[in-house]
């Protein structure tokens, strides 16, 4: 194609990347660097019946006239990055100074609300992603084997956690695992503890939302490889049955390799997805066991003082943390491509 028509041929795509996309990203950032200005506050004589004394005020019209003047705020650098509810800098030299063992560092850091926050999104991500992939080839490879009849019906019912909104499915589930919903009954009849609980515990609570997300989540996995299994040479496929390669084999040595494009694909596309993890922890009203990097988002907004710089900073540090996690995929993926092309 010449440059000319694949420079037009894009540009409304490039456009769209721009608005929708970088600016936003460069406004948050800028955001990022500034904090709200502090109240004026006065003195004024306050007199009644017993007397007069004085109190202190907010100047509203002051502080009003200030906000007009600077609407971001005071300049703070990346002071928002390394306060207390972010990075932590000083708290973190601190602990690392007063904590004799390891364990009584790794104590005082998870009770920071950020780190608290990260170890939950890591672990939510990279337990989640590969469940996911595994899950989802199992469920082509199944539907794949089926008789026709039997297909049409199967495939509607493995993408029904995909069609249901993830607020909802985790709402529906997190009814289910109440003392008196039906799972949460079935487990007390069955361990024979009628306080069993699953929301009574961090582990509890982590593992049953990593159990929704792999169910929520793999039915896009097994989407995506199902299609990719109707692409699968046969004549591959006939020659390994001819050597005697077993099901197994025929999976691992001609299946696999044939869908690892795709296997990178999920992979990029779960790990930005995990770490951004939200619904379910608002729908299983999770947030007192299990927080994420986007719940410290939302409740910053949602307060009765919405803490943009807090948002911001939060919002940055997220989106390097998808790029670390991104770059080694993308690296690899650049590689192959070299390789092929070369």
């Amino acid at each position: 194609m010449p440059h000319r028509t694949f420079f037009w041929f894009i540009l409304p795509s490039l456009a769209a990347m721009f608005l929708f996309i970088a600016l936003p990203i460069v406004s948050v950032a800028f955001q990022s660097l500034y904090i709200e200005h502090e109240q004026v506050l006065i003195e004024v004589e306050n007199c009644g019946p017993f007397g007069c004394e004085n109190e202190t005020v907010v100047d509203a019209e002051a502080s009003a006239a200030i906000r007009d003047a600077e609407p971001l705020g005071r300049f703070n650098g990346l002071g928002t990055y390394f306060d207390r509810g972010h990075l932590a800098a000083a708290e973190i030299s601190e602990a690392w100074a007063s904590r004799d063992s390891f364990g009584g560092f790794m104590s005082e850091v998870m009770n920071l609300p950020f780190y608290r926050a990260l170890v939950f999104t890591l672990t939510y991500t990279f337990v989640c992603t590969p469940l996911i992939i595994l899950l989802g080839l199992a469920i082509a490879l199944g539907v794949n084997g089926l008789p026709k009849m039997l297909k049409g019906p199967t495939i509607f019912v493995s993408l029904l956690p995909m069609i249901i909104t993830p607020l909802i499915g985790s709402l529906i589930l997190f009814w289910m695992i109440d003392a008196e919903g039906v799972i949460g009954k079935t487990l007390q009849v069955l361990f024979d503890d009628p306080k069993l609980s699953l929301k009574a515990s961090s582990t509890l609570t982590w593992i049953t939302l990593i159990v929704y997300g792999v169910w929520s989540s793999a039915p896009f996995a097994f989407v995506v490889f199902y299609a990719g299994l109707q692409t699968v040479p046969e004549d591959t496929l006939e020659a390994a049955m001819v050597d005697g390669a077993s099901r197994w084999e025929r999976v691992r040595y001609v299946v696999v390799p044939h869908l690892m494009p795709l296997v990178v694909f999920i992979t990029l596309i779960q790990l930005m997805d995990n770490f951004r993890v939200f619904e379910p922890i608002v729908g299983f009203s999770a947030s007192a066991n299990a927080t994420s990097l986007s719940y410290i988002i939302f409740a910053d907004l949602r307060g009765d003082i919405a803490r943009f710089n807090s948002a911001a900073a939060t919002s940055m540090l997220t989106i390097i943390g998808v790029s670390i996690l991104l770059t080694p995929v993308l690296i690899r993926t650049w590689r192959d491509f070299n390789r092929k092309g070369a």
